[in-house]
């Protein structure tokens, strides 16, 4: 994603927030942007579109940083699944992102609506597979449903919370709390054998790690041209290309490095872009992983 680019996107998400989706038009985005029509419609087909962007910016940063999390650690560890769950939400508070997903969900724009629902169950199955991780294969049938119990208990008692306090909720203190009930919860459901959901929901659809591969040597390639990167990050550049380019690339290098990168890129007109290359990455590590 290009410097520009970049900018149209943090005026629209600006607007957004203040004036509203439905309210801000794109003739608004371009006089705050100052910039051409002809300049937002080479980025962006429509104001969904661009919205859409916006979005998926946030879903690429918690998928990174809860990769990161898990680096080098144990996948059965129940407090570190909680802190992954904590990262989504704590992304949407920075970049302050409520407002809009509030707005999409009370429009009756049908493609936005899909486009957040399509997210909502992309989290759904992620848990629902990082619940297998926790408590093993022999919770898998029962996973998706304890992935819809878990945010919508989480949901509820952060309501509850709003409701009957004055004080902001401790997200943390909630998601921790629900985990502790979720252990007597999934026993149950494998002992009674008791399933609602159908399992099939958690198996999501990916590239194949092959060609995850291919796509992320293309970005670091092109990455690696770019005359504003500075040369700790094109040092990171340099060796996740030699590193994939091997067979058998080593997933310990890989995970080390890629957090070395992003933290390079942090605050840079590049850092969208390697954050981009990163979440394809760390979909790469997964993909082998699980070989």
């Amino acid at each position: 994603m290009n410097d520009r680019k970049h900018q149209v996107m943090l005026t629209a998400k600006k607007l957004f927030i203040e004036k509203g989706f439905t309210s801000t038009s794109i003739q608004d985005i371009l006089e705050e942007a100052k910039i051409s029509k002809g300049t937002f419609y080479n980025y962006f087909t429509s104001k969904n579109e661009c919205l859409m962007a916006i979005l998926e910016v946030a879903h690429n940063e918690s998928v990174i940083r809860r990769r990161e999390l898990l680096a080098g650690r144990n996948k059965k560890d129940k407090d570190i699944l909680a802190e992954q769950i904590l990262v989504r939400m704590q992304v949407n508070r920075e970049l302050n992102l409520l407002p809009i997903y509030e707005a999409v969900f009370y429009s009756n724009d049908e493609e936005l609506r899909n486009f957040v629902k399509g997210y909502h169950l992309d989290e759904l199955k992620w848990i629902a597979s990082r619940l297998i991780d926790v408590y093993g294969k022999e919770a898998e049938p029962h996973a998706f449903d304890c992935s819809v119990m878990t945010l919508g208990m989480i949901q509820q008692l952060n309501h509850f919370w709003k409701v009957g306090s004055s004080k902001e909720p401790d997200i943390g203190k909630l998601v921790h709390f629900t985990f502790r009930r979720m252990d007597a919860l999934m026993s149950d459901l494998i002992e009674q054998n008791d399933v609602l959901l159908e399992n099939h929901m958690i198996t999501p659809l990916r590239l194949s790690s092959k060609e995850l591969k291919v796509k992320i040597q293309d970005e670091l390639l092109a990455l690696k041209k770019e005359p504003e990167l500075d040369d700790s990050s094109l040092e990171y550049t340099t060796f996740l290309l030699t590193e994939l380019q091997s067979d058998k690339p080593r997933v310990y290098l890989l995970e080390a490095v890629s957090r070395s990168f992003r933290e390079a890129g942090n605050g840079t007109k590049l850092a969208d872009r390697v954050n981009e290359v990163l979440y394809l990455l760390w979909k790469y590590i997964d993909s082998i992983n699980t070989k």
